[in-house]
Parts: structure tokens; sequence; C-alpha cells
């Protein structure tokens, strides 16, 4: 049997590389890649993939970027690969014997790193592309010498709707005239991009080398630029002086490359005819942009929607665009300082024709992340057919109605009945998503032949009763017709129509077909006979973003879905559903696209579907007063004083290594002072947060581990707090980092180690640099800064109280619920798989007469009762307890847990925060927690079961199982 062959040899070798060590990076258990990379890089890799730092944050990349950003770092620093043929020769050298692919990754077009993402709209490529840059930016800052980095970058838009978007990302949207930086994306998800440590240097650089199209050679920075432009102005479109030919088409014929890049450079004043001065000018600020990037000595080109660089020419033979061929002409000057990226959800070109038309895959394609990955993980909308009886009756020709001068004179009677069909679901999706959440706002994208078309659909839609404001007609037509000032608006109303009811519908021709950005696009109607593959993919991705975010009931909705597509059963819900109004005829490219498993149908029946599932929305009961909760926030006064902590370094725990070991450890290779003498930075760097293995001595190494501490626990609960404006940001610790830093040095000489350690002997502190030890270190000490935090007596405070009732609905599923009796809602949700435990809870709960009142906390909406704590590894998280439960007497805060996982330590460490949680709410006047006493209480399955079987009451089980201190010590406290 004849192998086949392997589309994306790159990937598939990078892949047996990386793949493997993912597991460990996640877990922090230091696979060998953070010691191939630069220190630099393993601590963004850290920072950006391991499961502690992941815990902190509600956004986090997902698979497909983390294999994008794994696979291109690994090749370059790794690899460190110069050209793609040395990339080949490392990871893919068998595919280099496949027909051709060995004379191509030799052409000269490739002499250098190269790279391609291939990702499916709406995977969020620009995720990765900021990811890259802070990656390179970094390292450059870091190792100013390293040639494998840059902070020169230039940014490749496919058009004016992908380059504003790019501005949006990095510079900040539009408010009075100006671009605000913290609206940019970048910053807004600052906590995903850039550790805490680099944000002044990233956000500096950012705001002051951003370069905009018209400012590219005019506009001087001073460590590096970030040049964002469209292709048009490389190709020198936006010019009408450039290559005028008499504009003559001829896309067949070849363009000189030096003629191109000359064009852009200054015309030598002399005898030559039309070099008058304004034309001198006119092509010198032209010549500006290509010139500035022709002298950079290096530049790393992120090429947004790639599949623009290239277009089939004479024959079958696959050649660059004129304006690629400027980014080689500017890469000529650069060797392999020079790298490319290219991002692109179709990275291919269609060569041939009939039987032989086929796809041409880009050769340096890394990652292939495509739309069948991103729907099996529910990263993008399910697809499904509208194949409606009165669609699929119609003749394949979709074409407007003209005459015999081939114009447009109206809709064929096909295009009127598939909008219909179009208006139809969105009139069915509007209605019931109202129900689940009021702020969605369902839209219909409807696709035209050609800009002549739009109009007539759009006097089409007006006459079904839509009215002016319904209706957005988005084409270069339109643009034209308005002109720039008038066209603002409209793409200011386009990018924000995901908040608004209207407009409900958007017309447009191909102007859409890339950077459309929105979420809410749930049926396309495409009024097109094309069958190109590739521009039937880019118009499915205009709506493939998802719409539905955050809710814990709504994705498992959404799960199912995917499942009963993958049957070949139609959805139960619409949740991130998209709808393509088609004919039966294009089923097939459809089916090729995706393979069948991921591509559902549904018919005219298919209208009486709930649009929402079995999800409703539970409102308060009628008479819930009498079931809320009120519950005490104890709010800092912002003047308020902080008492000197204590805390004795010698009763400290002792480490668990001897010194003796660890020394002769650090004597063998001395490893540390080889890798500085060929990065220039202490060997380790990446491997604990703020820096600290930088240490250039003993002082320096106390006052880093300081910092270390201090911030981590500012985090933590500065994050649990941040909501309200009347909370002050607790400066643990801040004021009084020297007696810490004393204590530090105490520890570590006196105690640390058993026995007196004199870390200066020998250069003996160089231990503490060890992984395993430093942390060690900052875990010991947060740890116990953390329970004398917990535990401390506050004078004088104020308290606020929150209202259960205040969040007056919850998203609960009918075949996953509870109904209640002494609860604020009167159903509560219960997980669909393994939620036995939940339900015997709340039904035992709720019948026992001594109970006045119960809730199943909603981990997101009800908010302010998170806690924060220590994780065992010493990074800080936050968790909501299950349950409230209320007696006359007493509020028990219940946590339910399978049996095996009730000695986790994690667990156990949770427990600590909630009974100290509890015990600074008892310690108020009693009017101030509703002279209720409040008690922690960690329930496993077994007991659960084992006293309901008996006949007991809930009551007695929590009353019993309530934790309590046993031979409590004095607490210490810090204020």
């Amino acid at each position: 049997m004849t192998q086949k062959r392997d589309l994306f040899p790159l990937a598939t070798g990078l892949s047996k590389f990386v793949r493997h060590q993912i597991p460990d990076l996640v877990a922090g258990s230091g696979p060998e890649l953070l010691n191939q990379v630069t220190p630099t890089t393993a601590e963004l890799l850290k920072f950006w993939f391991q499961q502690d730092h992941c815990d902190l944050r509600s956004l986090n990349f997902h698979e497909g970027q983390r294999a994008a950003i794994l696979h291109i770092i690994y090749a370059h620093e790794v690899v460190g690969a110069k050209s793609l043929r040395e990339l080949y020769e490392a990871v893919a050298g068998e595919a280099m014997l496949d027909g051709g692919v060995l004379g191509e990754v030799a052409r000269d077009r490739h002499a250098h790193p190269k790279y391609a993402a291939k990702m499916a709209t709406g995977t969020g490529k620009t995720w990765v592309l900021n990811a890259l840059l802070v990656w390179q930016y970094l390292n450059k800052l870091a190792n100013p010498k390293d040639e494998r980095f840059t902070s020169n970058f230039l940014l490749v838009a496919p058009g004016l709707i992908v380059y504003d978007r790019l501005l949006d990302s990095f510079q900040g949207r539009m408010i009075d005239g100006d671009r605000d930086f913290a609206t940019s994306d970048i910053y807004q998800q600052r906590d995903l991009f850039v550790p805490e440590n680099y944000r002044t240097p990233v956000f500096g650089f950012l705001q002051s080398s951003i370069v905009t199209k018209g400012e590219i050679g005019r506009k001087v920075t001073g460590s590096g630029l970030v040049a964002i432009t469209n292709w048009h102005l490389l190709a020198g479109e936006e010019d009408p002086d450039f290559v005028d030919e008499d504009n003559i088409d001829a896309p067949g014929r070849e363009v000189d490359v030096k003629a191109v890049v000359e064009s852009f450079f200054p015309l030598t004043p002399g005898t030559a005819a039309g070099n008058a001065l304004g034309v001198l000018d006119r092509s010198y600020l032209r010549g500006g942009p290509l010139g500035a990037l022709k002298d950079l000595p290096d530049l790393m080109v992120f090429n947004d929607e790639a599949h623009h660089i290239h277009e089939v020419r004479k024959a079958e033979e696959v050649t660059d665009v004129e304006w690629q061929k400027s980014l080689i002409e500017i890469a000529s000057t650069k060797g392999s300082r020079f790298i490319q990226v290219d991002f692109s959800a179709t990275p291919y070109n269609e060569v041939g024709s009939g039987k032989k038309k086929g796809r041409q895959y880009f050769p340096h394609i890394v990652v292939d992340f495509d739309l069948t990955s991103a729907m099996r993980a529910g990263l993008v909308k399910a697809l499904a057919l509208d194949k409606r009886k009165d669609v699929a009756a119609l003749p394949l020709d979709f074409k407007a109605e003209r005459d015999e001068q081939k114009r447009v004179t109206g809709l064929s009677e096909g295009q009127r009945v598939m909008l219909r069909a179009g208006l139809r679901k969105l009139q069915i999706l509007e209605n019931q998503f109202t129900q689940a959440d009021p702020d969605k706002h369902p839209k219909l994208l409807v696709i035209c032949e050609d800009t002549t078309v739009t109009p007539h659909v759009e006097e089409f839609l007006k006459s079904t009763g839509l009215s002016q404001d319904d209706i957005l007609r988005v084409d270069s037509g339109r643009k034209s017709e308005l002109g720039v000032k008038n066209w603002e608006p409209i793409r200011e109303r386009l990018f924000d129509v995901d908040r608004h009811k209207q407009p409900k519908v958007i017309i447009s021709v191909l102007m859409l077909r890339e950077g459309f950005d929105v979420n809410n696009i749930c049926v396309v109607v495409p009024l097109r006979s094309s069958k190109a593959s590739i521009l039937l993919e880019q118009t499915v991705g205009r709506g493939l973003r998802l719409m539905w975010r955050g809710n814990e009931a709504i994705d498992e909705l959404k799960r199912e879905t995917r499942e009963r597509i993958a049957r070949r059963e139609e959805p139960t819900n619409y949740f991130d559903v998209l709808f393509i109004v088609e004919h039966p005829a294009f089923a097939q490219f459809y089916e090729d696209l995706l393979g069948g498993e991921l591509v559902g149908e549904v018919g005219d029946e298919a209208d009486s579907t709930d649009a929402t599932g079995d999800l409703e929305n539970v409102d308060l009961r009628a008479g819930y007063q009498a079931y809320d909760f009120e519950i005490p926030v104890i709010i800092r006064d912002a003047d308020e004083e902080l008492k000197q902590p204590s805390v004795d370094p010698m009763a400290l725990p002792v480490s668990k290594y001897q010194v003796d070991w660890l020394i002769r450890q650090i004597g063998q290779g001395d490893r540390f002072v080889s890798h500085d003498a060929q990065t220039g930075t202490q060997y380790g760097d990446y491997r604990v947060d703020g820096g600290i293995l930088t240490a250039t001595g003993y002082n320096d190494y106390l006052s880093r581990m300081t910092i270390r501490i201090t911030e981590a626990l500012g985090r933590n609960l500065t994050g649990s707090a941040g909501k309200y404006k009347e909370i002050s940001q607790y400066p643990i610790m801040q004021a009084y980092k020297p007696l810490l830093t004393g204590w530090l040095n105490t520890y570590i000489r006196s105690r640390m180690f058993k026995q007196e350690f004199d870390p200066l002997a020998d250069e003996n502190w160089r231990v503490l640099l060890l992984d395993d030890v430093a942390h060690e270190i900052a875990g010991v000490f947060a740890t116990k800064l953390t329970e004398v935090q917990e535990t401390q007596v506050v004078s004088q405070a104020i308290v606020q109280h929150r209202l259960l009732s205040e969040i007056k609905t919850i998203p609960v599923r009918t075949s996953s619920s509870v109904e209640v009796r002494k609860c604020i809602y009167p159903k509560l949700p219960v997980p669909s798989k393994s939620g036995g435990l939940e339900r015997l809870f709340i039904e035992w709960a709720d019948q026992d007469s001594r109970v006045q009142a119960l809730l199943k906390v909603h981990e997101y909406r009800h908010d302010f009762l998170r806690r924060p704590y220590l994780k065992a590894d010493g990074m800080p998280a936050q968790y909501s307890p299950d349950f409230l439960v209320r007696t006359d007497t007493d509020m028990y805060v219940v946590e339910t847990k399978a049996h095996s996982a009730l000695s986790d330590e994690n667990v156990k460490r949770k427990q600590r925060a909630a009974m100290a949680w509890c015990e600074q709410l008892n310690q108020l006047p009693d009017h101030l927690r509703g002279d209720l006493h409040w008690h922690y209480v960690l329930l496993g399955e077994t007991i659960v079961r084992e006293w309901k079987a008996k006949n007991v009451r809930a009551t007695e089980l929590l009353d019993y199982a309530r934790l309590r201190r046993v031979d409590k010590p004095a607490q210490e406290t810090m204020f």
C-alpha cells in the first residue's frame, strides 16, 4: 500500500520533538525544552503555559495557539535553522525526497527563517502574533547581540479592515480622535501576554514604537519599531504613479523584482523625462517606507492572512505577487536576520482546473490547527447546513437577473427564497436567545456575487419589513459612494454590531472575507455560485467566532451539540451553531472541507427546535427574602496603619535538602558560570518569578527574593477584592521589606540547613539558585506570611453586606437541576455528569426542618464569595465553596468532595483559608454577622450517603463535621 503523503512535514516533525514535553511544561516539571532555550524564553513559556499561572487567569492559550508558539520557538531557538532548507534537514529530511520539495525549499525566497501557521478562522491568530512579538522583543532586550532576535517588526494586513484591527490591537481604540493604549488588546490581556516584571519595558516599547503605514520611513523611533501596514502600500497600489503601465491588466506577466523595488526609491535628478521636483517628491515619499525597511539591520515580518502572498501565473506555476517580491528585496540585505511568519486559515494555492484541480500548500507550514480540530475542541461554532425543501427545489444558478448589457435588474427567485429562509432562521434565534440573555443579538450575513447586487438585496430586505437601521451594507461600492469621512461611522458600526440589536442583517461581497472579527453571526446566506474552496472556507469563517462564552450550562449544551452532529443527529439547541442556508448540491464541498462528522444538517422541521435546548434562566422566587443570605464583607480603611508583623525565622520548617550534597552539585561542571559566558545571563533566570536567579551576589539575591515573596502575596489578595472600589489593595509586607530581608538572611544562615551556613564562603550562596531550593524558600515564607494574614485581628473594621439575591437570575438546565423550597431560586443546577453527591445533599438539606435556607454557590456570578489561598507550590489561587446552609443559629460554608480528593494538599489549603475566613467573621460584633456563627464543613461522599441512610438530619452531620482547631496556638498578628 502506498503511504499517504504528509502535507505538512514540518508540522509533523516539530510535533515529534515538542509534543511529549507539553505535559511536563504544563505541570511545571521542567521539560528539557526549558534548558534548550534562553532564560527569557523559558520564563515566558512557563508564564504562558504552566498550569499554576493559567489558574490565575480567566483566559489562556488553547492547544492550537500553544502548538504554534512552541513549534516556532523550537524551530528558531533549538533547531536554529537559518533557512527553510536547514529546517527541513533538521526535522523533516525524508520529505525533501518528495518530488519538487528539495528544489522549492532551496530557492532564494526561502533563504531565511520562515514559518507558516495554519490556523482556522476564529482560533486567535492575533494572540499568537502578540506572543511571538513579546518573545522576540524581550530576548533582544536581554541579549542585544543575539542575531536570532530583533526589536524591529513589520505587520502586513490583507486589507484596511485587518489593518485597522491590528492598530486597535497594539495602539488601542480611537477615543475622541486619539488612540487609547489602555484599550489595546495586548494591554487589556496583559495577564496573558506579559509577565508582570516585563510589562513596563514592553508597554513602553509599544507606546513609543508603533508606526502606521503613513509613518513608515518618516517617524523616528528609539529602540526598534512595530510598523503596521496593508500589503497595498508594499505593492504600490495606493499610489497611481506606481508601475502605471497604461492601466493594462496583465496578471500572467512577470514583473522585474528590481524594477518593483526601485520604483519605491527616490529618483535621481537628471535629464530623464518627468523628473520634475514634484515627481521626485512624490517618489521619495513612496520610497521612504521600503527604503527604511530595507536599511534595517534585522526585521521580523508577520503576514496576516498570508494566502495573499502568492497567485497563479502562466500554466500552473505558483509565483509571488508584487508586494511579496518587495519583501524579498527588503530581506536581501539581512540574511538570516530577516524572519518571516505567515498566518492563514487557507495557506495554499489552487492550481490546475477541472479534475486536475488541487491545492498546493505552502512549504513552510510548521503547525496545522485546522477547522476540524477547532470544531472538535469547541473553539469555534458548529456548522449546520439549512437544507430546506424550497431551496432544494431551486436551480443551482443563484445569480441575479440581468439585462442584455449584463446590468443587474433584480434578484432571482432563488435568491429571494434563500433570503427568506435566512430571515426566518434569524427570527427564531432572536426570539429564543433573548430569553437566555437579552444582551445577545444574533446576526444574518448575506454574501453577494458582486457590488451591483447588494443594493437590490437591501431593497428586498426592506420589502420584508426590515427598517433601514436593521440593515448594514458593507462593500467597496458603498465606500466609494460615501467617501472616507462618511464611511468611518459605518466602519465603527460594523465592528460594534455584537453589542447592539441593530443592525440585524449585514450585506457584503468580498470585503468581509478577512478581519471581520465579530462573534454574533449565526446565519450566513451565500448568494454566489463560486465553488472555489478557498473562498468557501473564508466565507464560512466570517461566522465561526464563538458567541456564547463563560456559562457552564451553555458550554455543556454546546458539547452535546457537537456529539449529536458527530452521530449525524440534528442539534437539540442552537448555542454557537452557524447555519448556512445552502443548496444541497453544495453539501459535498462542506463535507470535503470539514469531514462528515462535523457538518450537521437541518431541514424545515428544525424551525420547531428550541434554540436554547433545555436551558432556562431561573429568576428569584416569590418571597425570596425569607431565604436570602446577607454576607458580611470586611473592608479595610484606606488609612489603616500596618503594625509591625512578627515571624520567628528559627521556628520555620527546615529544608529537605542536605547542604553538603547541594554544594557538591553546583561544583560539578560549574554550569552557572559557563552558561553565563554564552548568554550574559545567570543560568536559570526563568525558573522563579521576578528574576530571582539573575542575582549577581548574595545581597542581590536577598533583595530579589524579598520582592518575589511580597509581590506574590499582593497579587493573591488584590485579586480577591479588585472589583470593589471601596476595598483597598492590601500592601502586604510592602512597608516591611527590610524586616523580611532580615528574616530571610537569618533563616538561610542559621535555620534552613539545620546548621550554620555561610553563603559568602566559597560562593556557597549559589546553592540558593537551584530551582527547587529557591522555590522552597519562597514557599516557606509565603505560606507563613499568609497564615499571619489569615489570622489577623482587624481593629475598627468596616463591614459591607452583600445579598445573594443581587444575582437575580441563574442559568439552569432542566434536565440537570433540582427543585428546592428553601432557596431564593426555585431550582438549583447540578452537574449532568458526576452530580449525584450534590443532588443528594441539596435534597437532604431542603427536607431538614432545621434548615432555614440553602444555596448552591454560582462560581462566576457569586464572585464576592471567592476566597484566596496559596497552592502547595506557593502560587496564589482562588476558589468558591459549593454551598451555604443557614439555621437559626449557624451559617455553614460547605464543600463536598469525592472521598479520594479529601487528602489532596490543595484541598487542605482551601480548608485552612475557609476556616480563617469563618474565624475572622466570627470576631465581628454579633449584629454585623446576623447573630450567626460561621463554620466551614468539608464533606466526603461516603459520610453523606451513610448518614442519610441512617435517617439523620443534614444539620446534625453539618454540626458534627464542622472543622475545629485543635490545641489552637496563640495567633501571630500582622496588625
